[in-house]
């Protein structure tokens, strides 16, 4: 495993974090999320990124679980933001059943850490970001959310600040309103819109980088054939604008490309997932990449592309196959 500065924090994080979106109240598979972080954990995966509106304070109770007697072993990151107590906030609609706000203001974001707090068993976040940008009618200043979260971290309650989801006009104010140390945001080898504008200034700023949905739902894994077929209630169904990748016949274009590097796989003795994944963190910017795990099996094959570094012409090899792929039809 290869370990990277989440900023200018002070704190290393391993290259691979893992995701825990999937946790979600009433799960039956608690117990396999449990072992799951626990072999990542055993495999050198440290940086594990959870939020309260995951499961509505049920993935922070799991992950709080997993890491008992390991609290010095992992790199905790959670967020604040997205409140649903009352209704301070704007009204962000209806998730898993609960009404929701987006609220950046100090006084819930005070509450929201010490509900984490609780539910994650210990002293201290090591990283807090903030879910999304507040959006009308309460939008926030930015100055006052950042002067908030710096008087948390003064407090020692939260040990480095980052956000998730901004745009760059959002992400330059939040920097220069105090101590940022990442930006969280999707970023994928088939999405890759961020390489003109976050990842290039995150690098120059040096502030680390969370991308997410980096294996686009297992599509990248190669695992996802054309006779795969989705529960009827799978978002997966809906190959819409925001997937349109999981139509058949652009699954087929993934198919073909995914065959052709065959001799990579076998050159790095690795996965198709595991390639996505370390392509995905030696480009310019990305330095640490989410991956949500729901096994085992899954926290040890993640874990396992933190070690795997790509020779320069192999990833210029991919990207190149990558533009030559276009975009969905």
């Amino acid at each position: 495993m290869r370990y990277r500065p989440l900023g200018t924090s002070g704190i290393d994080a391993s290259v691979i974090g893992l995701g825990t979106a999937a946790i979600r109240a009433g799960a039956a598979a608690d117990d396999e999320f449990v072992k799951a972080i626990r072999a990542a954990i055993d495999h050198g995966v440290t940086l594990i990124d959870t939020a309260p509106s995951y499961g509505w304070g049920h993935s922070e109770a799991v992950v709080g679980r997993a890491i008992e007697g390991r609290r010095d072993q992992v790199v905790l990151a959670t967020k604040c933001g997205v409140w649903w107590e009352d209704e301070r906030g704007s009204y962000n609609g209806v998730k898993d059943g609960k009404v929701n706000h987006v609220s950046l203001r100090p006084d819930t974001i005070t509450i929201e850490v010490e509900n984490s707090l609780r539910r994650l068993g210990v002293d201290t976040i090591d990283l807090l970001q903030c879910h999304k940008p507040a959006i009308p009618p309460e939008e926030t200043p930015i100055p006052e959310t950042m002067g908030c979260l710096m008087d948390l971290k003064d407090q020692g309650k939260i040990r480095a600040i980052g956000v998730s989801n901004v745009s760059l006009e959002q992400l330059d104010a939040y920097r220069k309103a105090g101590d940022l140390a990442s930006d969280q945001f999707r970023y994928s080898m088939i999405s890759r819109d961020r390489e003109a504008d976050i990842l290039p200034y995150c690098a120059a700023h040096d502030i680390a980088t969370l991308t997410y949905l980096s294996l686009e739902q297992g599509l990248l894994t190669g695992k996802v054939g054309l006779d795969r077929v989705f529960r009827e209630d799978d978002f997966r169904n809906n190959a819409g604008e925001w997937l349109p990748w999981f139509k058949l016949e652009n699954r087929q274009r993934l198919l073909d490309m995914f065959a052709g590097w065959s001799d990579l796989t076998e050159k790095y003795d690795c996965t198709i997932a595991q390639l996505t994944i370390a392509w995905t963190a030696a480009q310019h910017g990305a330095t640490h990449v989410l991956c949500g795990i729901r096994t085992v099996e899954q926290g040890i094959q993640n874990a396992g592309a933190g070690a795997l570094e790509l020779e320069a012409s192999d990833g210029e090899r991919i990207r190149d196959d990558l533009v030559a792929l276009g975009d969905p039809v």
